[in-house]
């Protein structure tokens, strides 16, 4: 199967790779990508009607292939212009070099060798533009993870291999062992996650790098289930579920930031200037260190034993003060 993304991605390399390898068998070039036959014959047919902006008919890319599926060669022509040298604008090359340095965070080994290599020809061919990323706000911090932690996650990935975890929970106090098969890595708010079938709690699970004590590559193979979809990270990491508890909270006039930062179900005007608003939350131990870092512009109306407990957690942090004075 293959969709519109996978195909935009498979031609952009796939006429680079005709350029540098005319003639070859369409059965080769399935095999090269990954594909079938059929398929490089239906991209092939896309790349007919390619060319630069403006272009005639006559000025787009030409394709000499046999008509029978994987039996033909392939001879590629009037795509000279692809063989020009890439010249990358100040702001293109920013952004390139931010993603690769944030790249490098998650990968180890070789592939951290390739990486270290792109980023050195780039800083070069950019010269004194790529000495000011380390100082943009473009440039991402990511928390790095233990080396030999990172080391066995994309060993993992990279062999298709299930992992042993030792995770650490802060919201619980707690530490688990758990088995996972691992699916991708992924890199959000500077801090870089597992994607993975958690065998414990029979979901797909995000597991922070930083937070795994340690890990073990299985002799087993990494088998994710049918429902085993990566999640959707485009609205953040936090994504409510009509599951997840439902709290009302107030928020002051110093607060009212919380409600665009944070997904919520219903947002109202309140008294003096105050914001009521519903949000879903997963974990109430979150909610609880959110409304004391807010230092009194936040208020939990519901449910009661939830304000209840965060006002006793309050007294019991003043009280120890108290022990200073």
């Amino acid at each position: 199967m293959s969709n519109a993304r996978d195909q935009v991605q498979r031609l952009l390399a796939l006429v680079p790779y005709l350029r540098e390898n005319d003639g070859a068998r369409v059965d080769d070039v399935a095999a090269e990508f990954g594909v079938r036959p059929k398929q490089i014959i239906a991209d092939l047919k896309v790349l007919w009607f390619c060319g630069l902006p403006g272009a005639q008919m006559g000025d787009l890319i030409e394709i000499d292939i046999d008509a029978a599926e994987g039996d033909g060669v392939i001879h590629l022509n009037n795509a000279d212009y692809l063989a020009r040298p890439l010249r990358l604008a100040a702001d293109e090359a920013l952004a390139l070099l931010t993603a690769l340095r944030t790249l490098r965070e998650v990968t180890a080994g070789h592939d951290r060798d390739a990486v270290d290599r792109a980023i050195a020809k780039l800083e070069r061919a950019a010269g004194e533009g790529a000495a000011a990323i380390e100082g943009s706000a473009a440039h991402v911090h990511v928390e790095p993870a233990a080396p030999e932690i990172a080391d066995m996650v994309n060993r993992a990935l990279a062999e298709h291999r299930r992992m042993h975890l030792t995770y650490d929970v802060p919201s619980r106090d707690e530490t688990t062992e758990r088995d996972v098969d691992p699916m991708r890595l992924v890199v959000s708010e500077g801090r870089t996650y597992l994607e993975a079938w958690c065998r414990l709690a029979e979901d797909v699970r995000l597991f922070r790098l930083d937070r795994i004590a340690g890990a073990k590559v299985l002799d087993l193979p990494s088998e994710p289930p049918p429902q085993a979809t990566p999640r959707d990270l485009s609205n953040g990491m936090f994504q409510p579920s009509e599951f997840d508890l439902l709290a009302t909270v107030q928020l002051a006039p110093p607060a009212r930031w919380v409600a665009e930062y944070y997904p919520t179900e219903s947002v109202d005007e309140g008294p003096e200037g105050s914001l009521i608003v519903k949000l879903r939350v997963a974990d109430t131990a979150w909610l609880q260190r959110l409304v004391l870092r807010l230092g009194g512009s936040a208020t939990v109306l519901e449910p009661a034993d939830l304000s209840d407990q965060i006002a006793a957690t309050a007294r019991e942090a003043l009280s120890a003060y108290d022990d200073y004075l």
